[in-house]
């Protein structure tokens, strides 16, 4: 076994798709109903803000602790504090806000309802393989961790 979760999906690609979908969508056919701009953009404003502070701090987490930055790498330990204490998935939920943020800016009625399907494809490409492989290379220690952890938050 490669020491690497072996990706059905890259997670950028996951929720990246869905996302362009839906602003096509809207481009094309419109929105069925209109989001408020004012108030998306305040909320996506701060949707980005909480994405770069969670994630840079999960990232300066990894490089301090010498695991892999991006997916597909070898994790050489399991992190259990910072955003790592209160999901097992801080990266990926950082992306989602980003991902629904985006909807927002725009705003697309049809990005933000297709954000679900970016998410199920993360799980199923990314983070189930990556659980996987957790559990493959820590094993009793990687189950402690899923049992104090939750996935999301």
């Amino acid at each position: 076994m490669a020491d690497a979760p072996t990706y059905r999906i890259w997670p950028p690609v996951a929720l990246g798709v869905p996302l362009v979908a839906g602003w096509i969508l809207t481009a094309v056919v419109g929105d069925p109903v209109a989001l408020p701009v004012g108030p998306s953009r305040v909320i996506a404003l701060v949707l980005i803000v909480a994405f770069a502070l969670w994630n840079g701090w999960a990232l300066w987490l990894m490089a301090r602790h010498r695991t892999a930055l991006l997916p597909g790498g070898a994790t050489r330990t399991i992190l259990d504090r910072g955003p790592f204490r209160v999901s097992r998935n801080p990266l990926y939920l950082g992306l989602i806000a980003l991902d629904i943020a985006l909807a927002l800016l725009w705003p697309s009625f049809w990005a933000l309802v297709l954000t679900p399907l970016g998410v199920a494809a993360l799980w199923c490409g990314a983070i189930a393989p990556e659980e996987h492989y957790l559990r493959e290379k820590f094993g009793a220690e990687y189950d402690d961790y899923r049992a104090r952890v939750r996935r999301w938050l």
